[in-house]
């Protein structure tokens, strides 16, 4: 099957129309806005990309998750921050890629734009070269025109009044048509070089039609070809950062695996532990039978007490009171 081309498919049989070069020009401008919104789109992505890693670090640095975890789990915790931080700056620095594919894309835009921008300007120099012409060959053309109406009438009245008018305005009936004629004469050379020039000026503009349009399947088919090959760069991107956020949650995952349930259970005892023996059972007392079955509680070793002898009797001197016993007890009489 034979491949469709711009040259081939993009004229019109009015010699003064641009509808075939508006449609490509058309359809290039498209393309390029189209390159503008993938970078746009890129730029915005980029933005998010960034807030979000932001956020993620924001997170692991600020927001507390298991802060007094122990042992193994607490280490497990530690490794899971420190990979949710390495995320955040995974996604800032794939925030810098994107703004770096985006400057590219624009790059590219400019460039096929500034040469684009050559051949337009031909292009619209021809075309208004060329229907300039054309207006000037079609004026030739209605003048020629206009002087072999003129001489035809000049020698249907010669023809009609041969014998009906003078000489003298027979002289003046041939004056007019050899005028004609002479007239006729100039606008047909003039013509003829109008004409001539024309078809000087369509082959230039053909030519440089075909050109341009060669020129612009190019550029089309370079665009393509970069936009295509920047789409499957931006998602191999995604991918990449996705297994790169995947191997850093491996790490997470080992560290989990290195957890036991045992280790942290023993480490807490170990370093919390108040002591072995559980308080005794409280148990139900009644008072009553508490005091009839009381035992006498065991009186401890008597401790051996010096003993002094027995006090003297106590006897009165003279002139002071007697003493007197009673019941053991000494009263002293005044």
């Amino acid at each position: 099957m034979r491949e469709a081309r711009f040259r081939d498919n993009f004229w019109s049989t009015d010699l003064t129309s641009t509808v075939g070069y508006d449609s490509i020009i058309q359809h290039l401008n498209d393309g390029r806005k189209n390159c503008k919104e993938f970078e746009d789109f890129l730029k915005e992505r980029a933005i998010i990309e960034e807030k979000y890693g932001k956020e993620l670090i924001n997170l692991s640095k600020k927001k507390p998750c298991g802060q007094t975890e122990l042992n193994t789990l607490k280490r497990s915790l530690d490794v899971f921050k420190q990979q949710i931080d390495n995320v955040g700056q995974g996604h800032i620095q794939l925030a810098q890629t994107l703004r770096e594919e985006a400057k590219k894309m624009e790059d590219f835009r400019e460039k096929q734009k500034l040469h684009r921008k050559k051949i337009e300007l031909i292009m619209e120099a021809i075309h208004k070269n060329r229907n300039l012409q054309y207006k000037k060959t079609m004026e030739a053309k209605r003048l020629y025109e206009q002087r072999c109406r003129d001489k035809d009438e000049a020698e249907q009245a010669v023809h009609r009044n041969a014998n009906l008018v003078t000489q003298k305005q027979q002289e003046k009936l041939f004056l007019k048509l050899a005028q004609t004629k002479s007239a006729l004469e100039d606008t047909d050379r003039s013509y003829q070089q109008s004409v001539t020039t024309m078809e000087k000026i369509r082959e230039e503009w053909q030519n440089e039609h075909i050109k341009a349009c060669e020129f612009f399947e190019t550029q089309e088919c370079e665009r393509i070809n970069y936009f295509r090959n920047a789409l499957w760069l931006h998602v191999n991107q995604l991918s990449l950062g996705c297994v790169q956020n995947d191997e850093k949650y491996e790490e997470i995952r080992k560290s989990l695996e290195m957890c036991s349930i045992e280790k942290d259970v023993d480490f807490f005892v170990n370093l919390r532990k108040t002591g072995s023996l559980a308080p005794a059972p409280v148990v139900y007392e009644n008072y009553y039978n508490a005091q009839r079955n009381v035992t006498p509680a065991r009186s401890p070793a008597p401790v051996p007490i010096s003993r002094r002898g027995p006090l003297p009797t106590p006897t009165s001197a003279p002139g002071e009171p007697d003493y007197a016993t009673v019941d053991g007890y000494s009263l002293v009489h005044f």
